[in-house]
C-alpha cells in the first residue's frame, strides 16, 4: 500500500488518482443500489443486463468509428441498453407471458453475441477485455464526471423514493394494497441497477460486475440493524476493498478488477463463517439457559 501511496503523489502518474477517485465516488452507488439488488433478491436480473452492457458498448464503438456519430461513446451506448433491457426484464417480470428464465437467458447471450459483432465489424484494435475483465487504470477525467453526475441521480431519486422502495423490497403485496404502483417502481429500481452497472463496468468489468454489485452489500446484511445502516456499510466495504484491490494490484502488477474480487469473495467467506460461528454460540447458550 506503502507503494500506492507515494505513485498517488507523483505528479506524472495522474491516472491514479483518477482510479482511486472514480473508486471511492462509485462506491456510493455500489452500497445503495447493491443493498436494494440483495434485499430484493434480483441478481440475476442485475446479471442479465451487466452482460447486455456489451451489445451498448460494441454498438458504440461502431457508430462512433464506422457510421460517424461523435457523440455516441461506448458508455453513452451502455446507458442506453442497460436502460432498454430493464425495460424489458420488468414487463417480462410482470406481465409473464414468457418465462422469465427464459428471457434473462436470451438477454443474457444475445447482448454478448451483439457486443463481440460490433467490435469484430468495427476497424482498428478494441481490447473487449478491458470491457470484460475492467481496467480501473484506463479511466479518465472525464469518466470522474459521469460518475459524479450518475452518483446524482441516484442519491436523488432514492432520497425522493427510498420509502416506498424499502416496501417494495420486503412485500410487494402490501405496497401494492397500499395503493402504489409497484410496476413503475419496480422498473425505476432495475433501471437504477443498469445505471449502476454502467458504473461498475470500467472498474471491474461485465464478468465480475455482479460480485462488487451484491458481495459488499451481503456483508452488510450480516452485520447491519437496519437498511439504512446495510447501506452505510456496504459503501464503506465497497470503498475499502476498491482502495485495497487497488494497492494490492499495483504493487504486484496484477489486473485490478480481479484482485477487488477476490478481496471482497475472500471477505464474504469470512463473514459467512463468523455468522456460522455466531449462530452456533447463540444455540448454545439457550440451549443451556432451557
Amino acid at each position: 500500500m506503502t507503494e500506492l501511496w507515494s505513485a498517488l503523489l507523483d505528479p506524472d502518474l495522474p491516472f491514479l488518482r483518477y482510479a482511486l477517485m472514480t473508486g471511492l465516488l462509485a462506491s456510493i452507488a455500489f452500497g445503495i443500489i447493491g443493498t436494494f439488488v440483495v434485499v430484493r433478491r434480483i441478481s440475476y436480473i442485475a446479471g442479465a443486463i451487466s452482460h447486455c452492457v456489451l451489445a451498448g458498448i460494441g454498438g458504440g464503438l461502431y457508430l462512433q468509428n464506422v457510421v460517424g456519430i461523435p457523440w455516441i461513446t461506448p458508455i453513452r451506448g451502455a446507458v442506453i441498453v442497460s436502460l432498454l433491457a430493464a425495460v424489458i426484464l420488468a414487463q417480462v417480470s410482470k406481465n409473464a407471458g414468457q418465462r422469465e428464465d427464459s428471457v434473462i437467458g436470451a438477454l443474457w447471450a444475445g447482448g454478448m453475441s451483439i457486443g463481440f459483432l460490433f467490435i469484430a465489424i468495427t476497424p482498428g484494435y478494441f481490447d473487449p477485455m478491458s470491457y470484460l475483465f475492467g481496467n480501473i487504470l484506463l479511466i479518465s477525467k472525464e469518466d470522474i464526471y459521469f460518475v459524479i453526475a450518475l452518483d446524482f441521480v441516484i442519491l436523488f431519486i432514492v432520497g425522493i423514493f427510498f420509502n416506498k422502495l424499502v416496501a417494495l423490497c420486503f412485500d410487494e403485496e402490501y405496497t401494492q394494497l397500499r395503493g402504489v404502483h409497484t410496476r413503475w417502481l419496480y422498473l425505476l429500481l432495475l433501471c437504477l441497477t443498469a445505471l449502476t452497472i454502467v458504473l461498475l463496468v470500467r472498474i471491474v468489468g461485465i464478468i465480475m460486475v455482479i460480485a462488487l454489485l451484491t458481495l459488499p452489500a451481503a456483508i452488510a446484511g450480516n452485520i447491519a440493524s437496519g437498511i439504512r445502516q446495510m447501506m452505510v456499510l456496504a459503501t464503506v466495504f465497497s470503498a475499502l476493498f476498491i482502495v485495497s484491490g487497488l494497492g494490492v494490484s499495483f504493487s504486484f502488477d496484477l489486473p485490478s478488477g480481479s484482485v477487488i474480487i477476490l478481496i471482497a469473495t475472500a471477505c464474504y467467506l469470512l463473514s459467512l463463517g463468523l455468522e456460522g460461528k455466531h449462530l452456533r454460540k447463540q444455540e448454545k447458550t439457550s440451549s443451556s439457559v432451557e
